[in-house]
């Protein structure tokens, strides 16, 4: 299989819902995907910690549906994320077996840059054949 890369960027919103418990929390979440990926993505977000004291983590899951490198379809990406003393940690990984229509197989990691206040990714892909 031949790996790809897409290069673009996004937009999100997040929505705040429930505390769960202390210093944990639920949100919904919104992104708007431009570039090699263009579409919409919807997911969940877990957070745990204090973010305002530089201390934090999330998980996430979120679908993507739209075109990548012109193939339409969609998928998910499984987030993981952590702040601690200020630096931030991600990690964005294709959900094994969630591809579908032209995306079907896909596999795959997602590399964030946030460079003032703008979201850009590369995303190093594979898709069967």
């Amino acid at each position: 299989m031949t790996t790809h890369t897409a290069h673009g960027t996004f937009e999100v919103r997040l929505t705040p819902g429930d505390e769960l418990v202390e210093r944990t929390g639920r949100f919904d979440l919104g992104k708007t995907w431009t570039g090699d990926l263009c579409g919409v993505g919807h997911g969940v977000m877990l957070s745990a910690g204090n973010p305002e004291a530089g201390a934090a983590a999330y998980v996430a899951v979120e679908t993507v549906e739209g075109m990548l490198d012109g193939r339409a379809g969609g998928f998910a990406f499984v987030q993981l994320g952590t702040m601690d003393g200020g630096a931030i940690e991600q990690t964005y990984v294709v959900a094994p077996g969630s591809g579908h229509g032209e995306l079907a197989g896909i596999s795959g990691v997602l590399a964030l840059d946030v460079v003032e206040g703008e979201h850009r990714h590369t995303i190093s892909y594979r898709l069967p054949g």
